[in-house]
């Protein structure tokens, strides 16, 4: 692109245009590269995005793994590492080790930390005014931590958080797999459900920046008391401890599979119904459909109300049996949904689902760098 087409299609003038090329260029983050032909007149210099002048860092919080993914200017994933996941660490001792993976990463990769923009933390339940994690059902100890003042000074970068969801869902936004136009939303899978809402090109906040908790919207009123103190919340029927609960019911199913039965390891027994599940074992087939259609009855809800016509199902918790969930989605929003006559939905899983919240914070990190009024919610 060249600075002509850069002025018309930004509405700036040329002049204006002119000395804020020369900053990027000075900066690195813009290149020259050859010349337009010739028309008769001055030859225009072509610009283009220097995609490694800069790099970001997206950390993905999770109880079953911590997930590090580097990209470049561009949002291409140029590194990636997995780690243990954080539940059974103390915060304090949890902060030590991401400091020292990160590092190690950077390192490997060979990209000095002046390169790096900023990281992005991606986590359930990110209490973003004080950058703490809130109460939930399997993280207390995370409760009130100030991980970002813990954090920051450790790396030496700065630090932007957002809850797992709406970062799956930018990254989504960011990598080009929907129309920059085109409003929808991320369900999101992990110990419990989370919703991302894309509208207008920015994640939906609401007053407190807490849109999007799905898992304590109620399928069934005479269901199991939540830890939230509502009772038949989403996340009681039809997360992965509960249908691993479900699925220890049955001795002989849990046996045959193998299932460990130890709370903190739910989710490697989730990850065995749900593997057992998508290669056809009718037991663990009518599990997870169970917990589909309860999410299905959900995303239902968020259709009638928001009128989307896009669905993108992400994270850790779809990663075995993701298509599953898909078809059940899909099927409740062909026969049920209130504007099926004039629009379908797609409902389909993230790619790739498994890196889609620590991709999306590396995204939320570029963007809070590059456009800092576009990302910063309500109370910062």
């Amino acid at each position: 692109m060249t600075r002509a087409e850069l002025a018309e299609k930004s509405g700036l003038t040329p002049t204006s245009i002119t000395r804020i090329v020369k900053a990027l260029l000075e900066e690195g983050l813009v290149v020259e590269a050859g010349f337009l032909d010739s028309t008769g007149g001055k030859r225009s210099s072509l610009l283009e995005l220097n995609t490694t002048g800069r790099f970001a860092v997206g950390v993905s919080l999770d109880a079953g793994r911590l997930t590090y993914v580097v990209t470049d200017l561009a949002g291409t994933v140029v590194g990636r590492l997995v780690s243990p996941g954080i539940e059974q660490d103390a915060p304090g001792e949890d902060v030590i080790r991401i400091a020292r993976e990160l590092g190690q990463l950077l390192v490997q990769l060979d990209i000095p930390l002046e390169s790096v923009v900023g990281v992005g933390v991606a986590g359930a339940g990110l209490d973003l005014g004080a950058g703490a994690e809130r109460h939930s059902l399997t993280a207390t100890e995370w409760e009130s931590f100030a991980l970002t003042e813990a954090l920051e000074p450790r790396i030496g970068l700065p630090i932007v958080r957002d809850n797992d969801a709406a970062c799956a869902a930018l990254g989504q936004y960011w990598a080009g797999r929907v129309a920059a136009t085109q409003d929808f939303a991320t369900l999101y899978m992990s110990n419990g459900f989370g919703l991302g809402l894309m509208v207008g090109g920015s994640i939906a906040r609401g007053a407190s920046s807490n849109v999007g908790e799905i898992g304590h919207t109620i399928v069934d009123i005479d269901g199991p008391q939540c830890w939230c103190g509502a009772r038949g919340c989403l996340e009681m029927l039809a997360a992965p401890r509960a249908v691993v609960a479900a699925a220890l019911q049955d001795r002989d199913l849990a046996d045959r599979l193998g299932l460990t039965g130890d709370p903190q390891r739910f989710r490697i027994d989730f990850d065995v119904i749900a593997r057992a599940a998508a290669q056809g074992d009718a037991a663990c087939c009518a599990l997870v459909k169970r917990s589909a259609q309860y999410l299905a009855a959900s995303a239902l809800s968020i259709v009638n109300v928001l009128d989307l016509d896009r669905i993108v199902l992400a994270g850790p918790g779809f990663a075995e049996a993701g298509a599953i969930y898909v078809r059940e989605i899909r099927d409740q929003l062909e026969r049920y949904a209130r504007t099926r006559g004039i629009h379908g939905v797609v409902v389909e899983l993230a790619d790739p689902g498994l890196d889609a919240a620590a991709g999306g914070a590396a995204s939320l990190a570029l963007q809070h760098a590059l456009t800092p009024h576009a990302v910063r919610p309500s109370g910062w």
